[in-house]
C-alpha cells in the first residue's frame, strides 16, 4: 500500500524564504493520537488506506468516519480499533471537537468544502491528493518499538519515501528498543545536572556512530 504525504504550510502556494529554497522547511511532530480527536470523511479506497496508515503506527488512535456509504473492509479494519463510523453525509457538524480532518472523498468541491471549513475553525486539514488543500503531510513512518523514524520528501515522491522506509526497516536492528530501555535505565543512575547527564550520554552513546 503507498504512503501518501501532505504539506503542513501550503508550500504549493508559498514560496519558501530566501535561503532555503530547494530544502524541506516541513516541521516534524509525533502525535498522541489516543488524545486527539480525528475525522475521516469518505468511505472509499483512500479512506481506507488513511485508516490503515493511522491504525498501523497509532492503534489506539481516537477516528470518527463520516460517509454515505463504507467499504466491508473498512468496517472490519475499524473493529479493530477506537473508531467510530457515522454513514451519514459531510456536514460541518461533525466538525465538532475534531483536532485534525482527513478529506477522501472522489467529490473535489466537498473536499474543498471541508478544507473551507476547517481552516475557519483553525483545524488541520489534509486532502488527500491536492497539496495545495493540505496543512501537513502524512510520510512514511518506521516504528521498532520505542523507536520510530518518520520521513518525508516533501510531497515530492511518496514513492522515494516508501523505499526509504523499507531501507531503514532493514537497517535498524530489531534490538534497538532494548538499546533504548537500557540508556533509559541508565540515564536514572547518573548523577549532576541535565547538561552533565546530557555529555555522560553523549560520550557513552558516541560509539554506535562511529565508522569501523
Amino acid at each position: 500500500m503507498k504512503t501518501e504525504e501532505e504539506n503542513i504550510n501550503d508550500s504549493s502556494e508559498q514560496a519558501p524564504p530566501l535561503g532555503v529554497r530547494g530544502l524541506n522547511t516541513l516541521y516534524p511532530i509525533f502525535l498522541k493520537l489516543n488524545t486527539l480527536n480525528v475525522l475521516i470523511v469518505g468511505g472509499g479506497h483512500v479512506a481506507e488506506e488513511k485508516l490503515t496508515f493511522l491504525l498501523k503506527s497509532s492503534p489506539d488512535a481516537k477516528v470518527t468516519i463520516v460517509a454515505p456509504m463504507f467499504r466491508q473492509d473498512t468496517i472490519e479494519l475499524a473493529k479493530k480499533g477506537n473508531v467510530k463510523l457515522v454513514k451519514r453525509r459531510y456536514n460541518k457538524r461533525y466538525l465538532k471537537g475534531k483536532h485534525i480532518v482527513i478529506a477522501t472523498t472522489d467529490v473535489p468541491h466537498v473536499n474543498v468544502q471541508v478544507h473551507k471549513h476547517c481552516r475557519k475553525r483553525h483545524i488541520l486539514v489534509n486532502v488527500a491528493d491536492n497539496p495545495p488543500y493540505c496543512d501537513f503531510y502524512m510520510g512514511g513512518i518506521v516504528t521498532k518499538g520505542h523507536v520510530k523514524v518518520a520521513i518525508s520528501t516533501n510531497g515530492k515522491s511518496p514513492t522515494t519515501a516508501k523505499r526509504l522506509r523499507q531501507f531503514f526497516e532493514d537497517v535498524i536492528p530489531e534490538n534497538v528498543d532494548d538499546l533504548v530501555k537500557n540508556l533509559n535505565e541508565y540515564r536514572k543512575t547518573i548523577k549532576g545536572d541535565f547538561e552533565q547527564k546530557v555529555e555522560t550520554l553523549n560520550e557513552f552513546t558516541k560509539g554506535l556512530i562511529e565508522k569501523k
